[in-house]
């Protein structure tokens, strides 16, 4: 924040925060949501905007038609929007008063504490998904390195080791994830994507299973330390979750998922009872012990 914007009254900062976060992440403001957001008349509202625009004279330009403030493409921050803190605070709704969280549903899962993705990346994709467009971005793989794709985000999420993007790729023509760190360039298209492209079409993500994780059958000398660790009810912990994450979620926990919790050593303390549950999930290479 420069020096200017701190000779402003605390609540002018907040409000002026807001703007720029709604811009930001959004990419759009329009008067009555700083209205009903701060409680606000017409009159006030009106000044915060051109109290921003003293400030910040490229960042948004108003359309008639739709009596929005929407963001331009020399649009700079105005204020400091830090990564980490701003994922947790989306993945979980909760506001401190300088954004707009609480007044949007952001599509962000689970907050991590692992690698930072560029802000700027993740602004793109949620004006994206927010507004049901495309991006075009440069994705960097380990398989084929950098190239051109187009991308149809639906949601950010933290697999437990980083934080990627659930997309159709229109490269490969399938659902897919990419991981936010290894995205370049992003720049929304303005375009609607089809019908096949959207997120009630990707199966992976809306298909839930059912897990039953219990202590190692094997591994394990004293089961009721496990038992007291994840809260299992009559030794079970049960969870349902997205085929698209399962994968991830039983090697962050390091659940043994053989046919006869055959893996050894002190690391695997959760066994997959159930484990014919996984048919057909995806990213089942990386579920400990797992043989489809």
């Amino acid at each position: 924040m420069d020096n200017q914007l701190e000779k402003l009254s605390y609540a002018q900062q907040q409000r002026l925060a807001y703007i720029d976060f709604k811009l930001f992440f959004t990419g759009s403001v329009t008067r009555s949501e700083i209205v009903q957001h701060f409680k606000l008349g017409v009159s006030a509202a009106t000044r915060d905007i051109n109290l921003y625009k003293e400030h910040a004279p490229k960042n948004m330009a108003y359309d008639n038609t739709q009596k929005k403030y929407f963001l331009t493409n020399s649009f700079k921050p105005l204020f400091t929007h830090d990564a980490k803190r701003t994922l947790v605070k989306l993945a979980h709704q909760i506001s401190d008063g300088f954004d707009a969280i609480g007044d949007v549903e952001f599509p962000v899962e689970q907050p991590s504490q692992l690698n930072v993705p560029d802000i700027n990346v993740i602004a793109k994709l949620t004006q994206a998904m927010i507004n049901g467009k495309a991006v075009s971005v440069i994705y960097t793989s380990l398989s084929s390195g950098s190239g051109a794709r187009e991308l149809v985000p639906h949601t950010i999420v933290d697999n437990g080791l980083r934080w990627h993007v659930r997309a159709y790729d229109r490269k490969s023509n399938a659902f897919r994830d990419f991981v936010l760190t290894r995205l370049a360039k992003v720049t929304v298209i303005n375009n609607e994507p089809e019908v096949n492209e959207i997120k009630l079409q990707d199966e992976q993500w809306n298909t839930i299973m059912p897990l039953e994780i219990v202590p190692h059958p094997k591994n394990v000398e004293y089961p009721t330390a496990i038992k007291m660790d994840y809260g299992m009810e009559n030794g079970v912990l049960k969870l349902d979750v997205r085929a698209a994450m399962a994968g991830y979620l039983l090697r962050r926990w390091n659940v043994d998922c053989s046919e006869s919790g055959s893996l050894s050593g002190p690391e695997y303390q959760l066994y997959l009872q159930n484990n014919k549950t996984l048919y057909g999930a995806e990213n089942l290479a990386i579920a400990p012990g797992y043989k489809g």
